[in-house]
C-alpha cells in the first residue's frame, strides 16, 4: 500500500496510482478499494472507475465541507485502505466457445504472419492460456483480459473498422478481449464467440466481471451456427 500515489485529475476527480506493474494481485486491490468506497461512500462521492493500475474517484467538491476539497477527499479515501481486504472480489472461471474459422477470424492470418506462426499455432496459444478480467470498459460489457501469450501479441489496426460484429474476439498489444456489441473497433479480430456477453434484460447485464478468469475453447463453424440457432445464452 505504501506505493500508492494520489493525483488530481480535475477539480472533481482523483487518480490513485498503484504503479506501473500490471498484475492481477494489484488489480484486485484496486477493485477492493472501489467496492469499499461504493459500499460506504464518503460525502460528495459520485463514482469510481477502476483500470489496470489506477482507480479514478469522482466527487462533488461542493458537497465536501472543506476549503480544500481535494485534500479532504484524499483523506476520506485513505481511511478505506486498512479495510479493503474485507471487500471480497468474487471470481469465476468462465469458458467461452470461439470459432476461429476464417469467416469470423478477420485478422487471424495477419496475426500469424506478423509473429511467424501458423494459424493453428496462434489458435493453440490463444486457447492454452487462462485470462484475467482486469476491468470492463470501452463499451458496456467489454472485458479487458490480461495473460495473452506475448508470442501472439499484435498492435491495433491502423484503420479501425466501422463495425466489428458482436462476439468478435480480438487482440491489441498484449491484451485480448471480446466485443459485446456491433461497434467500431480497431483490435485484430481472430475469432468469434456465439456466447452473449451483454444482456440488458439481466439484473447483471455483463457476462464477465472484474476478477473473473476466462478460458477460450475452439469450436467448429458448424457448432457456432448451431449455437446461434438456439439463440444466445
Amino acid at each position: 500500500m505504501n506505493n500508492l500515489a494520489f493525483f488530481p485529475l480535475s477539480e472533481n476527480a482523483i487518480m490513485i496510482d498503484y504503479g506501473e506493474e500490471i498484475r492481477p494481485e494489484i488489480n484486485k486491490r484496486i477493485h477492493q478499494l472501489s467496492s469499499a468506497i461504493s459500499a460506504k461512500p464518503f460525502p460528495g462521492f459520485i463514482e469510481s472507475v477502476p483500470a489496470y493500475t489506477t482507480l479514478t474517484v469522482y466527487y462533488n467538491p461542493l458537497a465536501i465541507n472543506s476549503r480544500q476539497p481535494y485534500e479532504q477527499a484524499c483523506f476520506y479515501i485513505e481511511k478505506y485502505l486498512p479495510f479493503i481486504q474485507e471487500q471480497s472480489l468474487e471470481s469465476r472461471t468462465v469458458h467461452l466457445p470461439v470459432c476461429y474459422d476464417e469467416e469470423f477470424a478477420l485478422d487471424l492470418a495477419e496475426v500469424a504472419d506478423r509473429n511467424n506462426l501458423s494459424v493453428k499455432e496462434v489458435i493453440k496459444l490463444h486457447t492454452n492460456q487462462e485470462y484475467y478480467v482486469y476491468f470492463i470498459g470501452f463499451a458496456p460489457g467489454f472485458p479487458f483480459l490480461g495473460g495473452l501469450d506475448p508470442s501472439i501479441a499484435a498492435p491495433r489496426r491502423r484503420t479501425p473498422r466501422r463495425k466489428t460484429p458482436a462476439g468478435s474476439v480480438g487482440i491489441a498489444g498484449r491484451q485480448t478481449g471480446v466485443y459485446p456489441l456491433d461497434i467500431p473497433g480497431g483490435w485484430q479480430i481472430i475469432g468469434r464467440t456465439p456466447k452473449r456477453l451483454l444482456n440488458l434484460q439481466n439484473s447483471q447485464p455483463a457476462l464477465l466481471q472484474p476478477g473473473d478468469q476466462v478460458r477460450f475453447q475452439a469450436i467448429s463453424k458448424q457448432a457456432f451456427l448451431s449455437w446461434e440457432e438456439k439463440s444466445w445464452h
